[in-house]
């Protein structure tokens, strides 16, 4: 008798999955705060994955007039024993600065193999992140480097918002973050200083609406929403409140890091709720012992569509580390099928 049919080899027949993403994304800018991210990396594992990836900055990172070398301590850590997960990317200059081109020179010529995504910074619209997708193709072909690099881009200006769900729609589009400490200062003081933090960035109209817009665009073309950054520093709890409200009111499934203490609260705050996860356990088992056909759960009709649903659920609990039931760990984490989608997309 044949294996059963893992859900990831049957429920995207003929469509593209959608992107299976750490919840946080960790941001780090000089070569010992990368390095002390990705020793920490190693740490926080979930069957041989990291919890979290890490970004290494080249626009708030790079000393001005030694961009070209800090690009290439970037691509050295790339290519070191150190990234052994393969999740560090690199965010480049934006598009108006001179030094965008050589990054994506150095970063991707050097170490594209290596490089898990490519972070662009403060578009000014669609046209704006197509430049650069284009020239980072360009260096792809130039090197010869097949796979391809996905982009996550950063919504900064009122130009790029408006033009948010073309960009979403662009080649190799994983992710769309937020950045909302830049959004706020590009309208040059309609919005106050309180909008860059909690407990104004959920509730000044301009900002929610940027957010729902941000998510809305994502999910609509199949690419993951990041949510920004949290100022506070010290206190656990104030993080993990804004990324439960991040996740719960705003549907982001994704959050940056600027502190490692902030990791561990936005991946609890990420994860779902056990509940959930027991729930998707007992139809996806079911699905699955029906040959993924359609069933009745609890008097409820299941098929397809919902399936996709609880398996991404199952799938988000995964990354995060929630507590799996023994069951569903055997039955669709420790399989060929599994590894082979994740590791492809």
């Amino acid at each position: 008798m044949s294996p059963p049919l893992h859900p990831a080899a049957v429920l995207y027949q003929g469509e593209k999955p959608f992107p299976t993403l750490a919840a946080c994304e960790h941001f780090a800018g000089s070569e010992k705060n990368i390095r002390k991210a990705l020793h920490l990396q190693s740490e926080l594992m979930v069957d041989e994955r990291p919890i979290f990836d890490v970004t290494a900055d080249c626009e708030d990172g790079a000393p001005p007039g030694r961009e070209a070398a800090h690009a290439a301590m970037i691509a050295d850590l790339l290519l070191d024993s150190e990234n052994s997960h393969g999740r560090l990317g690199a965010r480049i200059h934006d598009v108006t600065h001179p030094h965008w081109r050589e990054d994506l020179q150095i970063i991707v010529g050097r170490a594209g193999r290596q490089v898990a995504y490519i972070v662009l910074p403060k578009v000014a619209g669609a046209d704006d992140a197509l430049a650069q997708i284009v020239a980072l193709d360009e260096v792809r072909t130039r090197y010869n480097i097949e796979r391809e690099i996905p982009v996550h881009v950063l919504i900064e200006t009122p130009g790029a918002l408006h033009e948010v769900w073309q960009i979403a729609a662009l080649p190799h589009v994983e992710s769309i973050d937020f950045g909302l400490m830049d959004f706020v200062s590009a309208h040059h003081g309609a919005i106050p200083g309180i909008a860059m933090r909690s407990p104004g960035q959920f509730s000044h109209p301009l900002i929610v609406r940027a957010k729902c817009d941000i998510a809305a665009a994502a999910l609509g073309n199949g690419v993951v929403p990041a949510h920004n950054v949290t100022t506070e520093l010290n206190d656990p709890d104030v993080v993990r409140e804004d990324a439960r409200r991040a996740r719960r009111e705003f549907g982001f499934l994704r959050m940056w890091s600027i502190h490692p203490r902030q990791i561990q609260p936005i991946v609890e705050a990420m994860r779902p709720d056990y509940a959930e996860v027991t729930e998707a356990t007992g139809i996806l088992l079911a699905a699955q012992n029906a040959n993924w056909g359609p069933i009745a759960w609890e008097g409820k009709l299941h098929d397809r569509a919902s399936y996709r649903y609880y398996w991404e659920l199952l799938s988000r609990a995964h990354a995060t580390g929630a507590d799996l039931p023994p069951e569903a760990r055997d039955r669709f984490f420790r399989t060929a099928a599994f590894v082979s989608n994740t590791v492809s997309h």
